[in-house]
């Protein structure tokens, strides 16, 4: 799929867990803010046009934690900007679930090597 942006941040959500749509929401943000912070701190550069294109964000979903692993391994192999989200448990999640993974901002070639086969959230 080709893309006006050359950098993007793709959020992975599991859809194995019971989960409302607020708590979901707030997931996803943290996984944007952490992998944004985790851009911003090894790949300032990226991080800095990912701004200025206007922090391009595609949410997407696996049905498995064994799924967000395999992700976030090839993510790191690629030395992208990575945040995997574990649930502190104070609502609806055991503490430690594992919710989501934040991959980039980074060049969008380079994410979609781990992400362009994943159906949208």
């Amino acid at each position: 799929m080709e893309s006006d942006f050359d950098y993007t941040q793709n959020i992975v959500v599991r859809t194995d867990i019971k989960i409302s749509k607020g708590k979901l929401s707030v997931q996803i943000a943290h996984a944007a803010v952490s992998a944004a912070e985790a851009a911003r701190n090894t790949h300032r550069e990226w991080w800095s046009n990912w701004l200025s294109e206007g922090q391009r964000k595609v949410a997407l979903k696996v049905d498995h934690l064994e799924d967000l692993g395999r992700l976030k391994a090839e993510a790191d192999r690629l030395s992208l900007p990575v945040a995997l989200i574990e649930d502190r448990g104070l609502t609806e999640l055991p503490p430690g679930t594992v919710t989501c993974l934040g991959i980039g901002p980074a060049p969008t070639g380079l994410v979609d090597k781990v992400t362009k086969k994943l159906q949208l959230l």
